[in-house]
């Protein structure tokens, strides 16, 4: 039924920022002669796509809206537009930490969730797939809305520190159509500016933070699925 890898990661630290064009230059200067570029960006950016599940009382929108400090969002994502490696995955948030587990599915696996059938996955011996099981047939969690960004991605060992500038996001609307990649999408941004995430375990080395010192960046709770739904009336 699934094929199960990158299970559930350790709790890391995420910070987001809103950044714009002309940083975005200034920041990538910066990071090529510290960091390594990550091994997807071999070509340049790539392509992520993510459709985001919520459950019949919209928990993950009201509880980001609320400022709820643990929650969790499910998501299946894919890259590059491909069904070649497709992941279902859940983002917990604790307090000031992230944690993502994740489980690698077959692409019929994939569409039966999107059409909101988790039959068979009381079944499976992964704890993911088992709880989404569950959540399905007592909260009704169903496909909401899919995000495309473009993803450039720097890396470094010490403290597994990852650097990514997410561009381009796009809202897919009301589709959960994940596979196609023609579907319509809009641009959710009130302004134009691009996404910066850094990611690390138990604390940011200094020869990294001062990478990042001077930067006109936004520092914000940054939500893409967030973004991504304002074009719908939630109840």
């Amino acid at each position: 039924m699934a094929k199960e890898k990158r299970q559930a990661l350790p709790a890391r630290h995420e910070l987001k920022y809103f950044i714009n064009a002309a940083e975005v230059q200034a920041l990538r200067m910066r990071l090529f002669p510290v960091m390594e570029m990550d091994s997807h960006c071999k070509n340049g950016p790539y392509a992520i796509r993510s459709l985001y599940f919520d459950d019949i009382y919209d928990t993950a929108w009201y509880e980001k809206d609320s400022g709820v400090m643990n929650r969790d969002k499910y998501r299946i994502r894919i890259y590059r537009y491909s069904d070649a490696e497709i992941f279902l995955e859940r983002k917990r948030k604790m307090g000031d930490l992230i944690q993502k587990s994740s489980v690698r599915i077959t692409r019929r696996l994939a569409d039966r969730l999107i059409a909101g059938d988790p039959r068979g996955l009381q079944n499976a011996e992964n704890p993911l797939l088992q709880d989404v099981f569950v959540l399905m047939r007592t909260r009704l969690l169903r496909p909401k809305v899919i995000v495309d960004y473009m993803r450039e991605a720097y890396v470094s060992p010490v403290e597994d520190v990852r650097i990514t500038l997410d561009m381009r996001l796009r809202s897919g609307l009301s589709s959960v159509d994940i596979f196609n990649p023609d579907i319509p999408t809009v641009n959710p941004h009130d302004r134009d500016l691009e996404i910066l995430e850094v990611k690390f375990n138990n604390y940011l080395p200094a020869h990294i933070n001062r990478l990042l010192d001077g930067l006109d960046v936004e520092r914000s709770a940054i939500s893409k699925y967030m973004l991504c739904r304002k074009f719908e009336s939630i109840r």
